[in-house]
């Protein structure tokens, strides 16, 4: 059972879909982990349109997924870029964010035999 993704928004815009499930499954697997290290690059660069373009291509993924906490720490960091680094906290906004794709990963690696 899913505790760190909810696959629910995914299965109502897709019909039951079971291929278009496994698309979006693959993207995030092969996509969403690599763009969030991108994200901490920028925020370690203080490049804030290239952490926002990151986070911006990561948001609705995390949404589809139903990973809200996640979602809102996406938003936290768009917000941060937008604020030119004014956020302090940002670096542990990005470690929880992290964390939550990982835990996310592996759960979804289990659940669909990946």
């Amino acid at each position: 059972m899913a505790i760190h993704y909810n696959l629910a928004k995914v299965y109502a815009i897709s019909d039951d879909d079971k291929d278009f499930v496994l698309q979006i499954i693959h993207l995030f697997v092969e996509e969403v982990p690599a763009d969030v290290q991108q994200i901490k690059v920028g925020i370690n660069a203080k490049d804030f349109p290239y952490a926002y373009g990151f986070a911006h291509k990561v948001k609705p993924t995390l949404d589809l997924l139903g990973m809200e906490a996640a979602h809102e720490e996406i938003l936290q960091i768009e917000q941060w870029t937008k604020d030119q680094g004014k956020k302090k906290e940002i670096k542990e906004v990005y470690k929880s964010l992290s964390e939550r794709v990982d835990l996310a990963l592996a759960e979804i690696k289990k659940d669909f035999n990946l």
